[in-house]
């Protein structure tokens, strides 16, 4: 996919962060849902946290900070697909599991706001980026500049479906 269209679609997902994070009370935004895992703060914390890590690494690729590996097949079909494999839950690495924490609402916005300016500044890069240098993601292995885009696309759009079953959580 193009990287403006990713980038497009990426505008949509946050904007609908946006939408559900001001449906939430302050009270539920921090309560361990039902099914345990995550609370919505944490989910929040984790994926703007990740996008921003995620953002640092796509910009080491474009300064030409990274190496000449090749990208996994498998992670070429998630890529080219636009989401991860079905029926398996997957754990997060213990180095980012370590940095989620519960956050207030305002706290998230701000990362949502930060993670947005970010985009917006690194966005530009792309297009010059050489696609041979990569950078490694703790569990999809090597990935260019375009690449970490679309890994930053698939991650939101798989931790959106994640707010949605924490909500029919609450609702039983």
């Amino acid at each position: 996919m193009a990287p403006a269209k990713v980038k497009a679609s990426i505008h949509k997902i946050v904007d609908a962060y946006k939408t559900k994070l001001s449906y939430y009370t302050d009270e539920i935004f921090q309560v361990t849902p039902p099914v345990n895992g995550w609370s919505y703060s944490e989910v929040y914390s984790h994926i703007f946290d990740a996008s921003l890590l995620s953002l640092m690494a796509l910009d080491r690729c474009t300064k030409g900070k990274g190496e000449n590996k090749p990208t996994h097949f498998a992670v070429k079909l998630v890529l080219f697909f636009g989401s991860f494999p079905p029926a398996k839950k997957y754990k997060v690495p213990t180095r980012l599991a370590d940095r989620v924490k519960k956050i207030n609402k305002l706290e998230a916005l701000d990362l949502i706001l930060e993670f947005e300016k970010s985009l917006v500044d690194i966005y530009p890069l792309i297009a010059s980026a050489d696609q041979k240098i990569k950078t490694k993601h703790p569990r999809m292995g090597y990935l260019n500049a375009k690449q970490w885009l679309r890994f930053i696309e698939i991650h939101l759009k798989h931790h959106l479906k994640q707010l949605d079953r924490i909500e029919k959580s609450f609702r039983r």
